[in-house]
């Protein structure tokens, strides 16, 4: 069954805390809610972190369930025992909350929080992303055996980032590692969204709702600003916004026409003082709604 779920940090930043910082978070989660309607929300610093019970029952009390959450991944500074280790804790929380995936991403070596240029962003040769897949897929396993599917996060500023770098990492990975498909961080990584969709879609166990302002995109490269630049000047919008470069009806298209159930997730962040929250996130996903009803995804 397909559930439409957000994001927190469309309301209050998980890397930029100032971001959303005057936000409460009962307001956040009567929003999403309550107000909009979402089935459910990912993970966010405002929420317990420690205490899988605690998080239930307090998305609980607005309607939503646990999404899942984000883990970082150091594969390419530790060993995979080490990973085991240190994701096992992660697993807990998701099997408590019944949740189906795992956000993971390689962060040892990413610089999506640091104030450099996307152009420094960390590039792995090829025998390099064999390696790293071969240690992702063990670590996906691992995840499988216990009923979560690790689904990897391609992302600016990290080593999977631009569409050569996608399917060079699925080509390294066996059929444990499942594929995170964000359409925002796939066009902005400079790719076809719907062509990298279409090559991967079999492998795909979530997909994240995310839409670009063209514009936007194009400062960030001319004047070599960070990630967090990008999203600070507002690089990130929702599906339906008519200023966002991604049309999501033929993505929506290719996952039903391989049968895609699962979670669809605007995960969208902005300036909440430059962007009402409620308001872009109401119109993300009633667009959703509308394509999904269109293309019989729902």
């Amino acid at each position: 069954m397909i559930q439409f779920g957000t994001n927190p940090i469309a309301w209050a930043n998980d890397d930029d805390q100032s971001l959303g910082a005057d936000i409460p978070t009962e307001r956040i989660l009567e929003e999403a809610g309550r107000l909009i309607g979402f089935d459910g929300i990912e993970n966010g610093h405002r929420w317990p972190q420690d205490d899988p019970q605690a998080l239930m029952e307090l998305l609980g009390g607005y309607g939503l369930t646990f999404v899942s959450g984000w883990h970082s991944m150091n594969v390419l500074a530790h060993s995979v025992e080490q990973e085991k280790q240190a994701i096992q804790p992660h697993l807990d929380k998701l099997k408590h909350n019944g949740c189906k995936v795992c956000i993971a991403c390689e962060t040892s070596n990413s610089i999506q929080g640091r104030d450099l240029p996307l152009s420094a962003r960390p590039v792995l040769d090829a025998q390099s992303m064999k390696e790293f897949g071969a240690k992702v897929e063990e670590i996906a396993q691992y995840c499988a055996d216990q009923g979560i599917a690790l689904v990897y996060h391609h992302h600016m500023g990290t080593v999977v980032q631009s569409p050569e770098d996608i399917d060079a990492f699925m080509a390294a990975t066996g059929p444990a590692t499942k594929l995170l498909f964000d359409a925002g961080h796939c066009y902005f990584g400079g790719g076809d969204p719907a062509g990298i969709l279409a090559r991967h879609v079999s492998r795909v166990g979530h997909f994240h709702a995310k839409n670009v302002r063209p514009a936007i995109r194009a400062q960030v490269e001319a004047n070599g600003l960070s990630f967090m630049d990008g999203v600070r000047a507002g690089v990130f919008t929702v599906p339906g916004d008519q200023e966002g470069g991604v049309d999501f009806e033929p993505l929506l298209r290719i996952l039903k026409g391989y049968g895609y159930d699962g979670w669809i997730v605007i995960e969208a962040e902005q300036d909440p003082d430059q962007r009402n929250p409620l308001l872009y996130q109401t119109l993300g996903l009633h667009t959703l709604k509308r394509i999904a009803r269109e293309t019989g995804l729902i």
